[in-house]
């Protein structure tokens, strides 16, 4: 992989924000919050956006649905993969996993704009207010928003100010710069801190692999690169893959609910992690851009997070 090229690749702006809400009763909620997070958001906005009943397919404003280009913004190219309507304009993430929390308690979650979607931060903001008077999950636990952070730790939120000169639009390649920067990695993990759906000839993946991941990596990167309209060509693998020394994998199913298909649907996949001889130095900066990509499929539900140690 030429290293010009992998540079050209990692131009993908994106925005990532750290939001504290804080429980105004004792609430419980499910275990993986991400789908009840993203899917309550979804509701908002649909409460305050939609004047056609939720008939998408017969939505003579369909083109112009403010939801729709929120939640599953068009490709600029859209690659001949994709057949499915799943953005790759956003993911969350949220790793608490307590199911009971009392008032006052708070929680915290990442959302991960990128491209177009960056410019969709207020009417996120505003989808999460609203979410917190209607309430989060099943039992709608009703929750204030503490804050909203950039990655620094500053407030973007202040009180009721919006200080939008903090709101700092970065790239792909910026964060890779910065992770390569923290030192060399010496223990060559991929470690998954999420389930990581992963297919690979053709099949669904009962166990991580390297070929499947890297796959999957490389896909990943060439989706937000037709999402950002850049000029660059899927990568591909090259050369002797390192030596897989170690490997662990567990297959986990989250549920969630789908509103317009009103009924539970599973999602399944993998976590676990690679221990790996070595990682050659072209590839290094693609695995760490996963970091903030996520790989594999339903990534906008917090699948497929990885670490690379």
């Amino acid at each position: 992989m030429d290293i010009q090229e992998i540079e050209k690749a990692l131009q993908i702006r994106y925005v990532k924000l750290h939001f504290t809400i804080q429980f105004s009763e004792d609430s419980r909620l499910p275990m993986n919050k991400v789908s009840a997070i993203r899917g309550g958001i979804g509701e908002m906005l649909l409460c305050a956006n939609c004047i056609r009943n939720r008939d998408c397919e017969r939505c003579d404003f369909e083109s112009e649905c403010i939801v729709r280009r929120i939640m599953y913004s068009k490709f600029e190219k859209k690659p001949a993969f994709i057949t499915t309507g799943e953005s790759a304009g956003y993911v969350f993430e949220c790793e608490n996993y307590e199911e009971f929390f009392q008032a006052g308690d708070t929680l915290d979650f990442q959302l991960i704009l990128f491209g177009k979607t960056i410019i969709y931060f207020s009417q996120f903001l505003q989808a999460v207010y609203q979410l917190g008077n209607a309430g989060l999950g099943k039992e709608h636990a009703q929750f204030e928003v503490i804050s909203v952070r950039n990655t620094k730790g500053e407030a973007i939120m202040d009180g009721r100010t919006i200080r939008m000169e903090r709101y700092k639009v970065q790239t792909i390649g910026d964060y890779v710069k910065y992770r390569l920067h923290q030192g060399n990695v010496s223990e060559n993990r991929i470690q998954f801190k999420t389930p990581v759906t992963l297919k690979y000839q053709g099949e669904y993946q009962e166990k991580l692999t390297l070929e499947a991941v890297l796959l999957a990596l490389f896909r990943r990167l060439y989706i937000l690169d037709c999402f950002e309209n850049l000029d660059c060509e899927e990568l591909c693998l090259q050369g002797k893959l390192p030596e897989v020394l170690e490997e662990y994998s567990e297959k986990i199913t989250v549920w969630r609910y789908s509103g317009t298909k009103n009924q539970k649907i599973a999602l399944r996949g993998v976590k676990g992690e690679l221990r790996l001889s070595g990682i050659p130095d072209e590839l290094l900066p693609v695995l760490l851009a996963g970091e903030i990509m996520h790989i594999g499929k339903n990534t906008s539900f917090g699948f497929g997070r990885y670490r690379v140690r």
